[in-house]
């Protein structure tokens, strides 16, 4: 699904696409939420129907995000929480159920810098589109909440609620193709863009069409885990991306 928040006008700009999630938002306090939350779904469950009692241990957000991180599964982080093999597909539910919940949305934060990143590629007129697999709803509820609207030019997001959670990199590919060609459709420049964001699924997507890829460690994966993808950069957030980005634009443009 595309969505378009705002006129920012029709002259030729050069774009720079980006993920939603890492980059723009810190998730970390909503999947944590999520996961405790989860698990005390499935003690209370088990307790109110066999009257046993779970031995559950949960674990603290740093390591909980340590591990999210290290891409290590959602099964392993609750078998380390105590939870019994036989609870596992209803946990895994209870995840799926909650972590797009109103209720735990209202935990997603902004990224300390990036509303100074923003701003920054702006300053230096370069075209923020989003691409991401967060359905538009939820990306523009954010902005508009965080008063970021009007520094997005357009949002390519997923009509599946849950598409963010499995992180599909054939549904990220989709997107940004789509993306690339209504942006060349309307004028702007594709040819020297990027691809920002903290997973893999955005460097498969960028390495796919072409594009620089830019993975940030603010996100869901580690520094470790995106050095061994090998993007074309590695940044520590948005902000340090933007300051690069925005002056290679200008050399190349020279």
């Amino acid at each position: 699904m595309r969505l378009i928040p705002t006129d920012h006008g029709m002259a030729a700009q050069q774009v720079v696409f980006c993920d939603f999630d890492g980059p723009i938002v810190n998730v970390s306090e909503r999947y944590y939420q999520t996961y405790r939350q989860g698990l005390t779904a499935i003690g209370q469950q088990v307790q109110y129907e066999s009257g046993a009692e779970l031995n559950l241990q949960p674990l603290s957000k740093q390591r909980f995000w340590d591990m999210k991180q290290n891409r290590v599964a959602d099964i392993e982080i609750a078998t380390r929480s105590g939870l019994p093999e036989a609870h596992f597909p209803a946990f895994m539910y209870q995840v799926e159920r909650l972590v797009n919940h109103p209720s735990l949305l209202q935990w997603d934060s902004i990224q300390p810098s990036a509303r100074t990143a923003l701003e920054y590629l702006q300053q230096y007129n370069l075209r923020v589109v989003l691409v991401t697999l967060r359905h538009p709803r939820q990306v523009n509820d954010f902005l508009q909440a965080q008063a970021l609207s009007h520094l997005i030019a357009e949002v390519y997001g997923a009509e599946d609620v849950n598409a963010a959670q499995a992180n599909r990199a054939e549904q990220k590919c989709e997107l940004l193709e789509r993306a690339i060609a209504q942006q060349k459709d309307q004028g702007h420049r594709t040819t020297n863009s990027w691809m920002i964001g903290d997973t893999e699924a955005d460097i498969t997507a960028g390495k796919t069409f072409g594009i620089s890829t830019a993975a940030l460690s603010c996100g869901i994966r580690s520094q470790d885990y995106l050095h061994s993808l090998s993007p074309d950069k590695l940044y520590s957030s948005l902000l340090a991306a933007a300051h690069k980005i925005a002056s290679t634009t200008a050399l190349q443009a020279a």
